[in-house]
């Protein structure tokens, strides 16, 4: 394990106190709902992109937007229809005329997607192509058009809403897609007082205004500092293992998973539990990961990185339910040792 240095901890605890700042600045719009809050901060630290599926009128475009005014973060809007094209998105280039030349030239004409945070609203209701579009941006934070690659502004990640409801005329994400996505979070219905309490702040026009927490600068900081933090090989090791064990026809495969399970998680989904888990560890003012954060992301981290067969879905077994079985499966207090190559 590495020495923590004193930059290092004054670092983290800075780190603890901007999430309790920024939670208090969204619960001025936003009630409740800290449990998404959270998960969609830790993909932003962890220099990675995040996909909200929740049923309409849950506040989901209201929290992403609150949130970048909240991180002083350039933001844009997509909102992805039938007709959208990959030029809508990341942009084109158009013949225009010098004016000291005369001559015509092509121009770049940047597309929405130059932001800092992008809201893909609804981005199952776009074609393929569309969607595709999206794939460099995301995983090479650039846009290549007409021979020249632009780059993106750091930082730079995708918030993706759908709506699980509506699935005619939608265009599913494949799969080398949701794998993009960090982290894949549900956006739940409010509590009893939470929906009595929006009801009495929106009807009698409560909300607060967002003030800046933190600037992109900062947030480049703590991204580059969850990298520095160490994790130990039980924290590694117990990862590793929820890992392997969602593969089917695997040595480390439970017999349910060979039952239920199509196919399980690949070494992204490693890197995102241990990556997210030294996220999630820095928000909470720690300086080290432990087994309990990466039981706290292993829903959002894997519910869209194994796919349930037929015979899953026919005794109403969901990915969500198999990966709550995967963590009472694995022990956590097992000594776990780097294997053999």
């Amino acid at each position: 394990m590495s020495t923590v240095s004193p930059e290092d901890v004054a670092a983290v605890q800075r780190c603890e106190k901007a999430y309790n700042r920024i939670r208090d600045e969204l619960s001025k719009v936003i009630v409740g709902q800290n449990e998404v809050i959270e998960q969609i901060l830790i993909a932003i630290f962890a220099r990675g992109h995040a996909l909200l599926e929740g049923v309409p009128g849950l506040a989901k475009t209201l929290l992403v937007s609150s949130l970048a005014q909240a991180l002083q973060l350039t933001f844009r809007r997509i909102q992805f229809t039938p007709d959208l094209l990959p030029s809508d998105v990341v942009g084109a280039q158009l013949i225009q005329e010098n004016k000291q030349t005369g001559e015509a030239e092509y121009k770049y004409l940047a597309g929405p997607i130059f932001a800092n945070m992008i809201l893909a609203d609804e981005i199952n209701r776009t074609p393929p192509k569309t969607q595709a579009a999206m794939l460099e941006a995301m995983q090479e934070r650039q846009v290549s058009s007409g021979g020249t690659v632009h780059k993106l502004p750091s930082p730079f990640f995708v918030l993706s809403t759908q709506n699980p409801l509506e699935q005619e005329g939608t265009y599913p994400l494949p799969e080398a897609q949701l794998d993009r996505f960090l982290l894949y979070i549900k956006v739940g219905y409010p509590s009893g007082g939470e929906e009595w309490e929006i009801a009495r702040r929106v009807t009698s026009a409560q909300l607060g205004k967002i003030s800046p927490v933190m600037a992109a600068e900062e947030i480049i900081q703590i991204q580059n500092l969850v990298s520095s933090v160490p994790v130990s090989d039980q924290v590694l090791g117990y990862a590793w293992a929820l890992v392997r064990a969602t593969r089917p026809q695997t040595p480390e495969a439970p017999d349910f998973v060979n039952r239920w399970v199509s196919w399980g998680a690949g070494p992204r989904g490693l890197l995102t539990l241990v990556t997210c888990a030294k996220a999630r560890a820095i928000l909470y003012g720690r300086y080290h990961a432990t087994i309990g954060d990466v039981q706290a992301i292993a829903k959002p981290a894997l519910r869209h990185r194994l796919a349930s067969n037929f015979a899953a879905q026919a005794s109403n077994v969901g990915s969500e339910q198999l990966i709550q079985m995967l963590m009472e499966a694995i022990p956590a207090d097992k000594k776990y040792e780097r294997p053999a190559a």
